[in-house]
């Protein structure tokens, strides 16, 4: 049996599959104290025992198998989750389960590459656009990572000439997650993202945004799609803009696929994350 644990910063999700592609049985609960949450995975899955996890968490993580902090969530702006040894604690109440251990967005890409938009591609890059931003980068069917993670949301931007908002993400400002994350915007605006009309200007501003961060990872690791989910994206009008966005910036410079088929939306919805954790699993 499989099992996956979207470790996210607003909620948890534990889920079992056989196969790594459907679901048998799901439980969602909200993120709050270490202790709190952590008893409730390790509930769950003394419930549904699996025989391997994908472990997928919000971040940054410690992924460098090399580092006494290997298995850690490091400099979270989540308050009481910093440097916790999320990987650690669970392999003391499971020490003959076998983990895959990556961050929520990977896990995400991984299963869109494998079983949704990027089904049959090798290389996908997955942005998440939410409470937080972060991509996922697939090259060659592997996620990549070096000493770590890639924390692409956190890439500097151009600024609009128009945009006087100074940002939201208290590391750097106005990096592309403290301009366009679902905080922000509420920031920004003073109400939720939800909240705003589809013919309201911070749509405009976010698609030029996304756009950059979509430039720049097309100029660097040349992904053959780009797939964009989390909560913010269900603003459908966002696609076009974006693509219109992305033409204008790129000027032709290097040949892409065709934008309606290039820059798209997530294909597994709430469920990609889970699907990239059991498949991740089966290889741990």
């Amino acid at each position: 049996m499989l099992g996956a644990i979207e470790a996210g910063g607003t909620k948890f999700v534990c889920a079992i599959s056989e196969n790594g592609i459907d679901i048998i049985d799901q439980e969602t609960f909200p993120t709050t104290t270490p202790d709190e949450t952590i008893a409730q995975v390790i509930d769950y899955f003394k419930a549904h025992p699996a025989d391997k996890i994908g472990l997928a968490s919000f971040g940054p993580i410690d992924v460098n198998r090399k580092s006494n902090q290997y298995g850690y969530i490091t400099k979270t702006p989540k308050a009481g989750w910093q440097f916790f040894d999320i990987l650690g604690t669970l392999q003391k109440h499971f020490p003959d389960t076998k983990f895959a251990f990556t961050t929520d967005v990977n896990a995400a890409a991984y299963g869109e590459l494998k079983a949704g938009a990027g089904k049959g591609l090798d290389d996908l890059v997955y942005w998440t656009v939410g409470t937080g931003v972060g991509a996922g980068i697939v090259q060659n069917g592997q996620l990549l990572q070096g000493y770590s993670h890639p924390e692409a949301g956190h890439i500097i931007l151009r600024r609009h000439p128009d945009d006087t908002f100074a940002g939201n993400c208290p590391f750097h400002g106005d990096c592309l997650e403290g301009m366009t994350s679902g905080p922000a915007l509420q920031k920004h605006w003073g109400k939720p993202a939800k909240d705003l009309p589809a013919d309201h200007p911070a749509w405009d501003l976010e698609a030029y945004y996304l756009a950059q961060a979509c430039v720049d990872l097309t100029l660097t690791v040349a992904p053959e799609k780009i797939v964009f989910g989390g909560g913010v994206m269900h603003q459908q009008q966002l696609f076009p803009k974006i693509r219109d966005q992305f033409n204008r910036l790129l000027n032709d410079y290097v040949t892409v696929p065709p934008l309606d088929s290039y820059i798209v939306p997530i294909d597994l919805a709430d469920n990609a994350g889970a699907i990239g954790a059991f498949l991740l699993a089966q290889s741990a």
